[in-house]
């Protein structure tokens, strides 16, 4: 159910992903956006620095819990160049967002460490759903996770 505008949302997360690639960050970014179509704030990964909490989506949860009402987070949606982490889905559950819609998933990015040669991260891909319920869950989108991939296997290379 991924429309034009989802699209739109998705192609600025991958734009999100590569800036914070550029700067040396992991490749993530995040948009979160009212249910009017509003874009009201976007981030990327901030974790470079050691701190792997500073995820965008999180940052996104904690924005929207002090600006927005119950009833607009219910209502919002958040896009995201890669699936939700565990702890990132939990922050989306607690703060009351609406939907998420990625462009690559979890386990795509597991198999595309693994194919590198990247051990698996200490904290357990999950699925959204396994975090958290009652929330609409679109992705990934095959076109764009392809881009993905790639910022990924940029930002490995680099580390050898």
């Amino acid at each position: 159910m991924i429309n034009d505008t989802d699209m739109k949302h998705l192609r600025r997360c991958i734009e999100l992903a590569r800036t914070a690639l550029e700067i040396g960050d992991e490749p993530f970014g995040s948009v979160l956006v009212s249910a009017e179509g509003k874009v009201l704030a976007e981030d990327h990964n901030h974790v470079a620095g050691g701190d792997h909490t500073q995820h965008p989506e999180f940052a996104l949860a904690r924005w929207a819990a002090n600006n927005m009402t119950e009833e607009e987070r219910a209502k919002a949606t958040v896009y995201t160049s890669g699936e939700h982490c565990p702890m990132c889905a939990a922050a989306h559950g607690w703060v009351g967002l609406g939907r998420i819609v990625y462009a690559s998933s979890s386990e795509q990015l597991a198999q595309w460490l693994s194919d590198m040669g990247v051990a698996a991260p200490r904290v357990r891909n999950l699925p959204i759903q396994d975090v958290i319920r009652d929330t609409v869950v679109d992705g990934p989108v095959p076109e764009l996770a392809e881009q993905v991939r790639e910022l990924h296997r940029q930002f490995y290379a680099k580390r050898q």
